[in-house]
């Protein structure tokens, strides 16, 4: 059995060894991409100057480039453990301040999204406490019903949510600055961008893991023993805050590394942002500073969550008694079965169409065409029809996006089994931000849908592996498996019969959550020239191109957005059905009968 402090070891070599991996990686990127970096850097320095032999010579030389990486990457180690990043090869300023100043930009447009997204999430899930606390929740919910708002707010694209803020809020009512970083009002608008899907998938998440706590022994024994609803609500608060804070610190650092989008729509001089003009010029030392910065800081939140999760569970750990049990299956009502239905027919039936229609046709008399008889969803910017478009774009949006979900479930699911292994390469990979990695494997592969595919598939299976890790740590601990290893029943069996059903579901719930967002990280990826390239007929790309005419063409917008929130709405509804035959099976009454001794003892 491995101890403690193995355990620790195990979890700082983890996370040693991926932070110089992606450090190392990043110091490649000038000869994985093929590219010509004394040719990046010299351009990025003077448009106007002739690339001559002479003049890259001058800058391979000034660069230290003749040496090759291994020495270079060498050297900058080296200068790192010192405190000294180097200096920018095209401005020639030391990298040091320019990362600091970056990473406290990105701190606090940080916290100010979390702030708000904690305040959206417990408003998301107030309803499911109270009737909880009143003894009105059937356990056998997923929620109080408000998953659907929730995973449409968390399946919003953030550049969307920005780019319609600014429309709204700056352009119309002038309520707030569009752009720059002077003053607090200035935090406004990228905050909301950030924070309301994060609070999206805060709340949808507790909300998963609170019927389970409602159903608890001590719910009812509180209850009958005259403790008030708050008292009750506050408490199961707690119980379910363990599960939800590993999430919490991944969407921690998902707002700081993930929010080059926004920063570059509200001109945020974020570390993000610094980290993507570094990679654009090929400024290897500073773009080296500023993913070491990110990766740091998810290091940093991932041990401040762990942290506050053992502080949180206490003995919980090792004590039986504060496992979550299995939930009581409950019937799908009609209405909750309409929805999938529903949202699953309007689908099918934009795809349909659009498949009938011809999505590279240009017709230049109807640019930014209203919607109408020829052209049923309106043109875009060139006179493409925008159905035609996001029918012949559901392959490719769709069809990458569920099998990146079905890797990262299954990488996950792996991972979640071996924490003390895999913490450090969750938390790093995390950090990272996809733009980042869809810069390094584009360097390799080349932009385009495969390369976007890989990039964020390497950077979305964190957030299941620790929902994965928690369900396993907890589930370990249950009286029910107890009394399995106490009767002598094998390992093989407790993992194949009780772990792993335990853990699959919840993670595959989560996992079909997730699907709108890989989708929209696939969206941004194009967004910005690393994923599908125009004209291919991608959601995301659709929506990128017509973002600068949302004023004069919102159809055009609307459409696609429109086709990823019923996406949102159809994989939320569906992960939230529960299935007929859970809690009749011999395993359920094995777990029922572990779950209530009393009974048994009776017979």
């Amino acid at each position: 059995m491995t101890t403690p402090r193995k355990e620790r070891a195990g979890v700082l070599l983890s996370r040693a060894a991926a932070l110089i991996v992606v450090v190392t990686v990043v110091g490649l990127l000038p000869w994985l991409s093929g590219r010509d970096p004394a040719l990046s850097v010299l351009r990025a320095r003077s448009a106007e100057q002739e690339p001559t032999e002479e003049a890259l010579r001058a800058v391979r030389e000034q660069l230290g480039l003749e040496s090759g990486p291994v020495a270079l990457i060498g050297d900058w180690f080296g200068a790192a453990v010192r405190g000294d990043l180097g200096r920018s090869w095209v401005s020639g300023s030391e990298v040091l301040p320019s990362v600091l100043s970056g990473l406290g930009v990105s701190l606090a447009l940080m916290g100010a999204a979390l702030l708000l997204a904690l305040v959206l999430a417990c408003a998301l899930c107030a309803r499911t406490v109270i009737r909880g606390a009143r003894g009105t929740l059937d356990t056998g919910e997923s929620g109080g019903g408000t998953g659907a708002p929730a995973a449409a707010l968390a399946a919003l694209p953030e550049f969307l949510i920005a780019t319609v803020l600014m429309v709204l809020l700056s352009v119309w009512l002038g309520w707030f600055p569009p752009y720059g970083w002077q003053e607090p009002r200035h935090l406004v608008l990228p905050a909301l961008a950030l924070g309301v899907p994060a609070g999206g998938l805060l709340g949808r998440l507790a909300e998963d893991a609170l019927p389970a706590v409602f159903a608890e022994r001590w719910v009812e024994l509180w209850r009958s023993s005259g403790c008030t609803a708050g008292r009750i609500g506050r408490a199961a608060l707690r119980r379910a805050l363990p599960a939800v804070l590993p999430q919490l610190g991944l969407v921690a650092v998902g707002l700081t590394g993930g929010a080059v989008a926004v920063e570059t729509v509200f001109a945020v001089p974020g570390i993000g942002r610094t980290a993507l003009g570094a990679a654009e010029s090929q400024d290897l030392p500073l773009l080296q500073g500023s993913v070491l910065a990110l990766v740091l800081l998810g290091l940093l939140a991932g041990l401040i969550a762990q942290t506050a999760r053992r502080w949180m569970l206490g003995p919980g750990l090792r004590d039986a008694s504060l496992s979550l049990p299995a939930r009581r299956p409950a019937r799908a009502s009609r209405a909750r079965v309409a929805v999938p239905v529903v949202c699953a027919a309007l689908i099918v039936v934009v795809i349909g169409w659009g498949l009938l229609l011809d999505p590279l046709y240009v017709d230049t008399a109807a640019r930014l065409g209203a919607p109408g008889g020829a052209h049923p969803l309106g043109t875009d910017a060139l006179g493409r029809d925008v159905l035609a478009r996001v029918g012949h774009g559901a392959a490719t949006t769709v069809g990458i996006a569920a099998l990146v979900c079905l890797g990262s479930y299954l990488l996950a699911m792996t991972v979640g089994f071996l924490p003390a292994l895999a913490s450090g390469a969750a938390e790093t990979a995390n950090a990272v931000p996809p733009v980042i990695a869809g810069m390094l494997v584009a360097a390799v592969l080349g932009p385009g849908s495969l390369g976007a595919s890989i990039a964020v598939a390497l950077v979305s299976w964190p957030a299941l592996a620790a929902h994965a890790a928690a369900l396993v740590q907890e589930t370990r601990a249950a009286g029910h498996l107890m009394a399995q290893r106490a009767i002598g029943s094998p390992p093989r069996w407790i993992l194949l019969r009780h772990l792993l059903p335990a853990v699959a579901g919840p993670v595959a719930r989560h996992a079909v959550l997730r699907l709108p967002g890989i989708a929209l990280a696939l969206a941004s990826l194009g967004f910005l020239g690393l994923g599908a390239q125009p004209p291919a007929p991608e959601w995301g790309l659709t929506l990128s191109e017509s973002l600068p005419y949302v004023e004069r063409a919102p159809w055009a917008v609307l459409t696609p957005a429109a086709m990823l929130l019923l996406l949102a709405m159809l994989a939320v509804s569906v992960s939230t059905l529960p299935a007929p035959a859970a809690g009749r099976g011999p395993i359920a009454r094995v777990r029922a009968r572990a779950l209530r001794p009393e009974r048994s003892t009776a017979r």
